[in-house]
């Protein structure tokens, strides 16, 4: 309870204190500056995987059924990287969700931290009961195995579908309906008042459609992140690090992703070795290694392979 309380504490200091302190003014988010931001991340990301070593040890002298310390460790990167790599698909939705309410790039940052916040609690609640459903019924982890492979096959014929128009989503339309909503971007602010009734500016509908959507993207990733491991404490902060770092991402990546079209390819096997990893786990467990090499080589394939077929096409890029 005691690292809970601390973890926790010491996530919601670092929101504080970017939203106060780091970005105190609104400004537009350079590539450079998001570039940084991204290597902070990540470097605290896997950084923490020596506290988790350092718990689990503890954990391990008091109960040798427990996880050994480099078992935990491992357990925390992969689940680490399946995240990263998952929130590919959920940058391209978050640029055009801001496209598509014509956000300034000055009040993103905004959107996107209170974004990330509502991210955390509501992960948070998704990883409890899939953990709890998990330990309670050892049959879930075939459903969530199945569908991670369904996922996997949708994503490979998926073909030309209609690009994702938030203002025709559901969301929308039920906001419209609760809510007045006015179309002028009225500074940061969430709501303003027009003849005595509070309405929503377009800041507040790409939050809550950003929030839905991330909501849609843990359907994928929390199952995954529970094929490597049903620890509480290492599914919550290997989701959490990663939702963190996202916001510093999008504005590294935006810009970018395009160079990165055969990036999905390396989802597409990381969600089928997931899968086939929960459909086997009562019958074959893999060993830690095997799933960090997959899901780190996958990764590194598809993003070699994608700039590789960038430069052809697009030397200009890299000149």
């Amino acid at each position: 309870m005691i690292v809970w309380i601390l973890f926790l504490s010491a996530i919601f200091i670092f929101l504080a204190l970017d939203l106060g302190v780091f970005n105190k003014n609104a400004h537009v988010i350079s590539s450079k500056e998001a570039g940084i931001w991204t290597g902070i991340w990540v470097s605290m990301s896997l950084l923490f995987s020596l506290v988790v070593h350092w718990l689990y040890t503890t954990d391990y002298i008091m109960n040798p059924d427990a996880l050994t310390p480099s078992e935990a460790s491992i357990k925390y990167i992969t689940g680490y990287l399946i995240e990263l790599s998952l929130s590919v698909d959920n940058i391209f939705v978050i640029a055009v969700i801001f496209a598509s309410f014509k956000i300034p790039a000055i009040y993103q940052h905004r959107v996107l931290f209170w974004g990330i916040l509502g991210a955390v609690v509501f992960r948070g609640l998704m990883i409890f009961f899939g953990v709890i459903l998990i330990n309670k019924f050892s049959w879930m982890t075939y459903i969530f195995g199945a569908f991670l492979l369904f996922t996997a096959i949708k994503m490979m014929f998926k073909g030309n579908e209609e690009d994702f128009n938030p203002k025709k989503s559901f969301v929308y339309r039920m906001l419209r309906k609760i809510m007045p909503i006015t179309h002028k971007i009225e500074g940061e602010q969430f709501f303003v008042r027009r003849r005595h009734v509070l309405a929503a500016t377009p800041l507040f509908v790409a939050l809550i459609v950003i929030e839905v959507m991330d909501l849609l993207f843990a359907l994928d990733s929390v199952p995954a992140i529970l094929a490597i491991t049903s620890d509480p404490f290492l599914v919550f902060s290997s989701n959490i690090f990663a939702i963190l770092g996202l916001r510093s991402m999008y504005f590294f990546l935006a810009n970018m992703l395009e160079r990165f079209s055969y990036l999905e390819y390396s989802l597409i096997v990381i969600l089928t070795f997931v899968g086939i990893k929960m459909l086997l786990v009562h019958h074959y467990k893999f060993p830690e290694w095997i799933s960090l090499g997959v899901i780190g080589l996958s990764l590194l394939g598809g993003i070699l392979y994608s700039l590789a077929v960038d430069r052809k096409k697009h030397p200009e890029h890299y000149n």
